[in-house]
Order: structure tokens, then C-alpha cells, then sequence
């Protein structure tokens, strides 16, 4: 019994001094201690909070130094290609003016060379004419000296008139007027014409070196230098800035003369004269046509360096499959 009471005893104590622990409250020093190193690590949150908005500042300061610098540095860039642009327009606009003009005296020399040729030969023909009427008086001198040979001092004295006539009359009638100046009167017209009106045009004439070449065609469309004419029709057009009528006077060029050396000429001026008025499909085409048909010439080289200008392959690309 006794031990019994001594258990009840301790067990009372025992709960009693749990209940004593568990109702007590804890010491200031340990709420103290978790406050501060609360405190610290709210320190050390905000410090590193500060740190990292530092280092954004930071950077950001230089990437916007490194944008500025990248933009002045492409508007110097643009500047500079700017004034580089200009350049190559001028140089290419004082280019093109050159290659024009020498353009146009190549063409003229060309031509005068081809009348020059012209004209030898008809000088050449006439040449043959006259031999061949000179040969036909000394056969006929020749057949009549046996009947007349004892007339010949009557003649030089102005006595044998009859042993003498049949030699005169030829000589001076037929011989000077059909043969030496009745045949070649209207060809030497017309190189007299053409000389005037390619002249005019070379001078900036060209209403009156249009009216000459008018009249050339008219007067002489089977002659050699008709085609040339006409194009210059088409040149005088071109130079005022008549680009339609242009481009009339070079298609026909280009449909009545098909053995002219104006071909390749015209199809460059035609192609040009469209993308003046603004038809870049169809000038584009020509100047194609050009390196087609005219490969090596001084108009394909033309035509490819306007194509190059342009942008534009000198080959229209295959279509894809």
C-alpha cells in the first residue's frame, strides 16, 4: 500500500512539473536572437536587392551608350553612302552624257564613211561608163580614118568638115551629156541631200535636218541610206524629248529595213525611249533583245551596262519547276 502511494506520488510531481514547463513562457534572450537574425536576413535580401538594381542600372547605362554609338555610327554610315551615291549618279550622268555624244559622232562618221564608199563606187561605175563610151569612139574614129585619110589637114583647117563630123558629134553630144552627167544627177542629189541634213542634226538643226531627211525618204526610199534616215528621224525626236515619236520612227527601222546596220541602233534607242516614258517591262525586253541578237556589239554593251543600272539579270530567269 505504502508503495503504492510512493508512485502516485512521484507521478503527481512528475505531471506537475510538465505542465509547469509547458506553461511557463520562453526566455527574452531567445526571442531576441530569431529577431535578429530575422533582421539580418532581411538586410541581406534588401542589400542584394540593391546590388542586382545597381547592376541592371549598369548595364543598362551601357547598352544604351552601345545603341547610341551603333546609331551615329550608321548615320555616319548613311551619310556616307549618300554622298558616295551622289557621286556615281554624277559620274554616271556625265558618263552617259559622253557615251551619247560620242554615240552621235560615231554614228555620223560611220555614215560619212558608208557615203564615202558609196560614192566611190558610183564614181567607179561613171569611171566604167566613160571607158566604155571612150572605147566606142575610137572604134568608130578607127573604122572611118581609111575613107577620110587624105581629109585630115582639110579638117584641122576647118575645111573638111564631112571627113570630120562623124568624130565631134558623139564626143560632144552623147558622150558629155547621157553617159557623164545624165546618169549620176540624181545620186549625187541625193548624197548632197543626205550630207546636208546629217549635218544640220550634228549642228542641234533638227527642224531643218528633219524636213531633209523627210525629203531624202521620199525622194529616195530604195536608196542605201534610207534606213539611216529614218533613224535619224527618230534621234531628232528622241534629243526633244518626244519619246513617242521616238519610238514610231525606230519601229519603222525595224520593220521596213531588215538588212539595215540601224538595227541594233534602234532596238537600244526604242528600249531606252520606253523606260523614259515609264514602260520598264518592254524596255527591259528590247535591251534583252539586244544581247540576243547583237552579242559584242557597242549596243549590248550599252544595253548591259542600262541593265546593271537598272538592277536587272541580263537573262530572264527560268521559271521554277
Amino acid at each position: 500500500m505504502r508503495t503504492r502511494w510512493m508512485v502516485l506520488g512521484f507521478g503527481a510531481l512528475f505531471c506537475g512539473a510538465l505542465a509547469g514547463s509547458l506553461l511557463t513562457p520562453q526566455p527574452a534572450g531567445a526571442v531576441n536572437r530569431d529577431m535578429v537574425e530575422l533582421q539580418q536576413q532581411v538586410s541581406q535580401l534588401l542589400q542584394g536587392q540593391q546590388d542586382l538594381r545597381s547592376a541592371v542600372d549598369s548595364n543598362s547605362a551601357s547598352i544604351k551608350t552601345l545603341v547610341q554609338q551603333s546609331l551615329d555610327s550608321v548615320s555616319k554610315m548613311n551619310e556616307q553612302m549618300a554622298g558616295v551615291q551622289k557621286a556615281v549618279q554624277e559620274v554616271q550622268a556625265n558618263t552617259g552624257a559622253r557615251i551619247d555624244s560620242m554615240t552621235q559622232q560615231t554614228q555620223g562618221i560611220s555614215d560619212n564613211v558608208q557615203d564615202v564608199q558609196a560614192r566611190v563606187g558610183k564614181l567607179a561605175q561613171q569611171l566604167n561608163d566613160i571607158q566604155n563610151t571612150l572605147q566606142s569612139i575610137d572604134a568608130k574614129v578607127s573604122g572611118g580614118a581609111p575613107a577620110s585619110g587624105a581629109g585630115a589637114p582639110g579638117f584641122s583647117n576647118g575645111g573638111g568638115a564631112p571627113a570630120g563630123a562623124p568624130g565631134p558629134g558623139p564626143s560632144s553630144n552623147n558622150t558629155g551629156a547621157p553617159g557623164a552627167s545624165g546618169a549620176p544627177l540624181a545620186p549625187i542629189s541625193a548624197d548632197t541631200l543626205y550630207q546636208n541634213a546629217l549635218r544640220d542634226y550634228t549642228s542641234g538643226k533638227y527642224d531643218l535636218s528633219q524636213q531633209e531627211f523627210s525629203d531624202y525618204i521620199r525622194n529616195f526610199p530604195a536608196n542605201d541610206l534610207a534606213s539611216n534616215s529614218q533613224f535619224y528621224l527618230g534621234e531628232i525626236a528622241y534629243a526633244q524629248n518626244d519619246f513617242k515619236d521616238a519610238i514610231a520612227a525606230y519601229n519603222v527601222v525595224l520593220d521596213n529595213y531588215p538588212k539595215s546596220f540601224k538595227l541594233a541602233a534602234s532596238l537600244l534607242k526604242r528600249g531606252l525611249a520606253e523606260l523614259e516614258l515609264g514602260t520598264k517591262a518592254s524596255g527591259i525586253r528590247d535591251l534583252r533583245e539586244i544581247l540576243r541578237r547583237f552579242p559584242g556589239s557597242d549596243e549590248a554593251r550599252r544595253a548591259q551596262s542600262k541593265l546593271r543600272e537598272l538592277g536587272v539579270a541580263a537573262a530572264p530567269r527560268a521559271p521554277a519547276r
